[in-house]
Formats: structure tokens, C-alpha cells, sequence
């Protein structure tokens, strides 16, 4: 019978003294990713996260959150990244290219760097959509993308 690891779920993410989360936010829509980054934060405390191992690293917009989690997660200090931010469609397929490329970059930082990002950028179509999926009837996105970091903590040290 195969030996299945997995996260305890009642297993703390080991971080040392000198290790950081970065939660990296795009200040655009800013209505809807300070809900998300809020929420991520609150869900990274409420699981044994101490807050001054938090870093928050605002960017412009969506683009940027490649960048910014590039020198976040280069950092030996830096355990993993929270990458949040809102795309809203417009009358273009602009959308779709920018969350295309981002998503696609955050996931080869994370492979490159083997460390997790977690993908909290909403692609909608809609204002009403963001706003469900920031705290209303769909949940909160940037409180799912910190569960979803914990768990790949929590697996990295159930594998290590």
C-alpha cells in the first residue's frame, strides 16, 4: 500500500524566526483587493501566523504583482506568496492577455523558486462579480489564496 503524505489539518506551517508570508496586492480596484488582502491577512493570523511575519507589498495593478513577487519570493527569508488583485472585463479582450500572462508567470515563479504562490486574482466579468467574490455571497478569494498557501506549508513539511 503506497504511503499517502498529506497536511495534518490541524498542523501549524512551521516558519522560523526569521521567515516571511508576502501578500503582494494591486492597488487597482482597489475597492475589492483591500477585501481580499484584509481577508488573507485575518485567515493567515487566525492560523498561528504572527502578524509581524506578514509583509503586505502594494503594487499598481495586476501586471505588477509578477514583479513584486519575484524580489518577494528571491528572498530567503520569504516562505511563500499571496499574489491578489481584481481584473475586470472590459470592452476589449485586454482581460484576458493580462490575466493569461500573470497567472502564468506567478505559477513559474513558484516553480522556479520552489515555494508556493497562491493565486488570488480574480478574472471577472463584472463589478458585481468581484464584489460577490471579495466578501459577499461566493466567499472571499484572498481568504481562500491563504488557505491554499497554508496547505502547500503544511505539505511541504508533512513531504520534508
Amino acid at each position: 500500500m503506497p504511503r499517502e503524505i498529506a497536511p495534518s489539518p490541524s498542523a501549524e506551517p512551521k516558519l522560523n524566526c526569521a521567515s516571511v508570508i508576502a501578500v503582494v496586492v494591486s492597488e487597482y480596484n482597489e475597492n475589492i483587493t483591500c477585501k481580499l488582502c484584509k481577508a488573507a491577512v485575518q485567515t493567515l493570523i487566525a492560523n498561528a501566523i504572527n502578524d509581524a511575519d506578514i509583509h503586505v507589498i502594494r503594487v499598481p495593478g495586476a501586471w505588477e504583482l509578477t514583479y513584486a513577487t519575484q524580489l518577494a519570493i528571491k528572498q530567503p527569508t520569504c516562505r511563500g506568496v499571496i499574489a491578489l488583485g481584481a481584473v475586470i472585463q472590459g470592452e476589449t479582450t485586454h482581460d484576458q492577455h493580462l490575466n493569461r500572462a500573470v497567472t502564468m508567470g506567478l505559477m513559474q515563479l513558484s516553480l522556479e523558486h520552489n515555494k508556493p504562490v497562491a493565486l488570488g486574482l480574480l478574472t471577472v466579468h463584472s463589478l458585481e462579480q468581484a464584489i460577490q467574490r471579495s466578501g459577499g455571497n461566493v466567499g472571499n478569494k484572498g481568504e481562500e489564496a491563504a488557505n491554499a498557501l497554508l496547505a502547500c506549508l503544511k505539505l511541504a513539511n508533512a513531504i520534508e
